[in-house]
């Protein structure tokens, strides 16, 4: 602020300024700060692609978001989607110079913001009730009182600060996400800043990581228990490992220990997870999960790569009957109790949808 380019070259730069504040400050490389909104672009257009096949696939097949998890899951979605957009147009719409704009753009992204930590909270505490407060912990109309929760209150921090101090949004520089030479709209007063954003996520992030915690000790318990580890089990902690990583948002732990000689490449790091964020959504509770790959091979496919809704069960009944010597056929009682089965598998409220964490745990409680 108080100056203003003289000249500008490959080379050289000359301003002219109305006070004598230390200039080293403000000649500070911006190459790496350049490469980050590239990166931070390319990361959210992509993220915006694949959340919308995962939100098509999720709406589209009725099996797919019976249970808590998914439901919890197209939530967040939802509010990362529109987080993800409206930081894609927002310099646009700052361009236009129009405080109206830029404070109903900065107001809505702070409010998909708020509601993007809000339902990664939301999934932790889900995920906790599911693994440790197994029984005892139905809650009537559960997936409401989440919904009011995860869309209401950040609506309500959004209207306070719009009734308290309505100039807290509009154009800034200083808090844009790598946007330090283009206008942003965003939160101008760094008191709203803080109380809003950096102690709402601090706070989510806390919750979060001790849910992540606890479900790192069931892990540890569980090949604890086992005589031998198979690499094939721990490839599939590692892979529950990462899911949980980016769907309780933890990637955002970056940012507050970007600091010292490796605030820069911690910054990239940063940059490239948390704008990849939905991109890594998608790989996980859509394209490696084999209940969706499913859905997509019997309604997707043609030819030989279709698959029959009941072919599964076709083939594990035909496997039952040569176990048994391929005399008997099975009965209709069979076949009820085993559609039963599903359903109650499929309907289940339990935690375990989450990219099958605990598997075991889940046909236990199911029995």
């Amino acid at each position: 602020k108080g100056c203003e380019t003289v000249t500008s070259n490959a080379t050289h730069t000359s301003c002219s300024c109305n006070h004598l504040t230390h200039f080293g400050v403000l000649l500070v490389s911006s190459v790496y700060e350049r490469i980050l909104t590239i990166i931070s672009y390319l990361g959210c257009g992509i993220s915006s692609i694949f959340l919308g096949v995962t939100l098509l696939t999720y709406l589209a097949f009725e099996k797919l978001r019976r249970d808590y998890p998914s439901k919890i899951l197209i939530n967040l979605s939802i509010a990362l989607l529109g987080l993800n957009m409206l930081f894609l147009v927002n310099s646009w719409l700052a361009s236009f110079n129009s405080n109206a704009i830029c404070i109903t753009v900065a107001a809505f992204l702070h409010y998909f913001f708020l509601a993007t930590f809000t339902w990664m909270g939301l999934g932790a505490i889900n995920m906790y009730l599911a693994l440790v407060k197994v029984f005892n912990s139905y809650v009537p109309s559960y997936i409401l009182k989440f919904c009011a929760l995860g869309w209401g209150l950040p609506l309500l921090v959004v209207s306070l600060v719009l009734a308290i101090d309505i100039n807290s949004y509009g154009t800034s520089f200083s808090r844009a996400l790598f946007q330090e030479s283009t206008a942003f709209c965003w939160l101008k007063n760094d008191v709203t800043f803080y109380v809003t954003v950096v102690s709402f996520v601090t706070l989510v992030m806390v919750c979060n990581i001790c849910v992540f915690a606890v479900v790192l000790v069931q892990i540890h318990k569980m090949r604890a228990n086992k005589p031998s580890s198979s690499r094939k089990g721990f490839l599939h902690d590692l892979r529950v490992v990462a899911s949980l990583t980016f769907l309780l948002g933890l990637t955002w732990i970056l940012s507050f220990v970007a600091w010292g000689p490796a605030k820069t490449p911690l910054l990239y790091l940063f940059s490239l997870l948390n704008s990849l964020q939905g991109f890594f959504i998608f790989l996980f509770y859509c394209l490696m999960k084999d209940s969706v790959r499913k859905q997509w091979r019997i309604h997707l496919c043609c030819g030989r790569f279709r698959q029959t809704e009941y072919s599964d069960w076709s083939r594990s009944v035909t496997l039952g009957a040569k176990a048994k010597g391929g005399l008997q056929v099975s009965s209709p009682s069979m076949k009820s109790e085993t559609t039963s089965e599903r359903k109650s598998s499929d309907t289940s409220n339990s935690g375990t949808s989450h990219d099958g964490v605990f598997p075991t745990q889940g046909r236990k409680t199911i029995k």
